[in-house]
């Protein structure tokens, strides 16, 4: 009953499964063909360095490139990639493909003195430092199976040795969901290992996909490219990784919190400082500096690519004059006195000059487009007008890193527009305007109808104005779902932008849609692991069953629920009434219509997956009270979130 309870809860963040591959694709256009000739002419000469980083002080990798689970299922592919290389087909951006070149590099590489990295088992890294006795590791990956993998190389190649600390640099699932690869509960208990985070670590890992998790899945999915398959038609890697290993999400709890900037701390015999980072690219967030190695590791604020400032998946949007701010603390506190500069994605920087001008460029980068989008803001531009007239600019293209393979100038103004100001333009207009299904109704009717659509898609396609055709049938295939040309011809439309895009999450995203247009949308959702379940507060898991909460289906005006959790030692209060449901932690009901004890698991078996509560009964939970009460409260609640339509009404 654990594991059906767990099975049906809230959505995971875990999303690049790589199923059959896409059916129907097509071949570059001659407009797209032309585009990308144009994109090859523009770009900055390739030059020696990234290919020389990208694999110096290779050691080994795995000799069977398939990593499976506990039941033989693949959960990682280290040849997806494998494809890559030579000149750029057409229906690849050319900036994409050589920066796939260079990212699907993976095995163990030193990169300094007692300082290796593993590469390509995920869409982060996992830094190995050599303590006095054992292994400091920092990002064990996303889930646990390729962080075993990762270790078993690591300790074949190196020697092996026990793990002394995991060191989480930030928030993010791809940072510290693989732990329980490489160490266990039993291990920090007994103070064997060490577990090191920023401040806020446990309460924004546990938070970030809970109340907006349903669409966060969802939109991760096209972000991501969940349903394709690597190839010159399909998914092209992430940007600042090649995808999302599809194994356990796992966590075990810090022990130890670093609060602030100059912070140290000696780890089995090893010397670090941290930056804290929190608030640019995660909510909690930190870089290390290793003394002795004179390396420098910058987590996710600087990468082999521009970053999201809010990612197509959702997210709270992130301050981009704080991210520039830390790069310049990062340039002139921590540059001057490291050799090598490493992340948790990609490959690192070798020697003082480069890592300095990387580091540098990238900050440039951050506070230009900052800037620019708040002086155009300024001067009455909306988002859409700014993401069209500050692109990046030549001087800062020069640096490959700078270009958008993940993030881009386009999204990221957009983003910096709505941190200032929020979605409204101010024309009044757009202030209330017509739902999407509606507005389309009346433009496709205004335009002349399906057929007059169609010819104007078709037209715009033959001169490549794919942004145009796109738009115009989106209003069709809204007003008419039915309509299987209009859908076959926007398929058509959303592919050639998916191969135009530099960026691969864009990439991912246009070809995910053109999938789903001739092809259905998936039906299956992943779940979150049981460790992250368990971490999350017992308060932010009652708000977000509160935003199920229908109250028209409450078949009275006031019903109370008190909630006893045994295995926590907590108490809560569920109070609903016609209009809302509240949950208070720590309180108990004068006279509650009905009383729930036992542990939480069960409660949070009512509440998300709910499940029958009978069966609930049956495994242990006690009922006193009103039990129809409880069953209408539970009837009130919506199921828990699947997936939606998104290229169809």
């Amino acid at each position: 009953m654990r594991k059906a309870v767990i099975a049906g809860l809230l959505a995971g963040i875990s999303l690049a499964s790589m199923v059959a591959a896409q059916e129907g694709a097509k071949p570059a256009t001659p407009a797209t063909i032309e585009a990308q000739q144009a994109a090859a002419a523009s770009l900055p000469p390739d030059g020696t360095r990234d290919a020389d980083f990208a694999l110096r002080g290779f050691l080994a990798t795995r000799s069977d490139p398939i990593i499976r689970n506990a039941d033989g299922q693949p959960v990682w592919d280290l040849d997806a990639y494998a494809f890559v290389d030579g000149e750029a087909p057409p229906t690849v951006h050319p900036s994409l493909w050589r920066h796939m070149r260079y990212l699907k590099h993976h095995g163990l590489f030193e990169v300094s003195r007692g300082i290796w990295q593993v590469r390509g088992f995920d869409l982060s890294n996992m830094t190995i430092v050599s303590g006095e006795t054992g292994w400091i590791l920092i990002d064990p990956l996303t889930t646990q199976e390729v962080a075993a993998a990762a270790l078993e190389l690591v300790n074949e190649t190196l020697g092996e040795r026990p793990v002394s600390a995991v060191i989480y640099s930030h928030s993010h699932a791809d940072h510290f969901g693989g732990v329980r690869g490489v160490a266990s509960l039993e291990d920090v208990q007994s103070g064997r290992t060490q577990v090191i985070a920023p401040e806020h670590f446990m309460e924004e890992a546990a938070s970030e996909n809970v109340m907006a998790g349903g669409a966060m899945q969802r939109r991760a999915a096209f972000q991501f490219g969940a349903g394709l398959v690597p190839g010159l038609s399909g998914q092209m890697g992430s940007g600042i990784g090649a995808a999302v290993s599809r194994g356990t999400i796992t966590l075990l709890e810090p022990t130890d919190i670093i609060r602030e900037t100059g912070e140290r701390r000696t780890i089995d015999g090893v010397d670090l400082e941290f930056q804290i980072v929190s608030g640019s690219e995660a909510p909690s967030e930190l870089n290390v500096y290793v003394e002795a190695a004179r390396t420098f590791l910058t987590a996710e604020i600087a990468t082999c690519t521009m970053h999201n400032i809010l990612t197509p998946r959702g997210a709270k949007v992130r301050d981009t004059r704080a991210w520039a701010r830390f790069l310049d603390e990062a340039v002139t506190d921590f540059a001057p006195k490291s050799d090598v500069v490493i992340s948790s994605h990609c490959w690192p920087q070798f020697g003082n000059e480069a890592s300095t001008q990387w580091l540098s460029a990238q900050r440039d980068n951050y506070r230009y487009l900052h800037d620019q989008t708040v002086r155009r803001m300024n001067q009455g531009a909306t988002m859409a007008e700014i993401a069209e007239s500050v692109p990046l600019p030549p001087q800062l293209a020069e640096e490959w890193s700078n270009h958008g393979y993940y993030g881009t100038y386009s999204h990221n103004s957009k983003a910096i527009y709505q941190f200032y100001l929020g979605w409204y333009d101010a024309v009044p207009a757009n202030l209330h305007a017509h739902p999407p299904v509606a507005r389309a109704a009346r433009m496709v009717d205004a335009l002349g109808g399906g057929e007059r659509v169609i010819a104007l898609a078709r037209n715009a396609m033959a001169e490549g104005d794919y942004r145009w055709s796109s738009d115009l049938l989106q209003q069709l295939v809204f007003a008419d779902p039915a309509n299987a040309e209009a859908r076959g011809l926007l398929a058509d439309s959303y592919e050639q932008q998916g191969y135009q895009s530099e960026s691969a999450i864009w990439r991912n995203q246009f070809l995910v849609a053109a999938n789903e247009l001739r092809n259905g949308r998936p039906d299956n959702f992943a779940t979150q692991s049981e460790d992250l379940i368990a971490a999350i507060p017992t308060q932010l898991l009652l708000d977000s069953a509160a935003t199920r909460f229908d109250p028209g289906k409450l078949e009275r005006d006031l019903l109370t629920v008190q909630l006893n959790l045994t295995d926590r030692g907590e108490t809560a209060v569920l109070e609903a009434n016609d209009s809302v449901l509240i949950g208070r932690m720590g309180d108990t009901a004068a006279a509650p219509d009905v009383t729930i004890t036992g542990p939480r698991q069960l409660m949070l078996g009512l509440l998300f997956p709910k499940l029958p509560l009978a069966a609930m009964q049956g495994a242990g939970l006690k009922v006193e009270g009103d039990a129809e009460a409880l069953q209408q409260l539970l009837d009130a609640l919506d199921p828990m979130p699947g997936t939606f339509d998104v290229v169809t009404p």
